[in-house]
């Protein structure tokens, strides 16, 4: 099991939940909106409009380790609620405010709660590869074949 180290915000609500797996098998720690006093009664966002949704936290991922961001599916199908950088990374090395970019890709407003659950955390590994410039790459059947050169289906 991986540890990752939380701090909260100066202005955060601490009886805001922090990240949690819902379920055994969950690959994903739902994460929370959390806002500042000043704005408790959450955010709506109108149809096409995103937002930076503060969590109230800030967060230490080992190194070798990123964790990467991604939308809940039940307000993706239910809302059009999702990340429009999905899946969005966030290095070792940060240590900044962990912030949520929320878009409602829907055709109504969606409101958004203080304290909901807006997204997912996946921790994952990283490798970092040695980029070489060379004569010639190997041939492959795929060859070139860009989008959907394989076929539909």
């Amino acid at each position: 099991m991986v540890e990752i180290c939380l701090t909260w915000l100066e202005d955060a609500d601490r009886s805001v939940a922090l990240p949690s797996y819902e379920t055994a098998g969950a690959a994903g720690a739902d994460v929370r909106a959390n806002f500042p006093a000043s704005e408790r009664n959450g955010l709506t966002l109108q149809p096409g409009a995103r937002a930076l949704v503060p969590t109230g936290l800030r967060i230490e991922i080992p190194a070798g380790y990123e964790v990467q961001v991604r939308p809940r599916s039940g307000l993706a199908l239910k809302h059009g609620i999702t990340l429009p950088n999905t899946p969005g990374t966030i290095d070792s090395d940060y240590r900044g405010p962990l912030g949520i970019i929320v878009m409602n890709a829907g055709n109504a407003p969606f409101h958004i709660e203080h304290g909901a659950r807006i997204a997912q955390l996946i921790v994952a590994p990283v490798f970092q590869a040695s980029f070489t410039v060379t004569e010639k790459l190997s041939e492959t059947e795929r060859g070139s074949g860009g989008f959907g050169s394989t076929g539909v289906g």
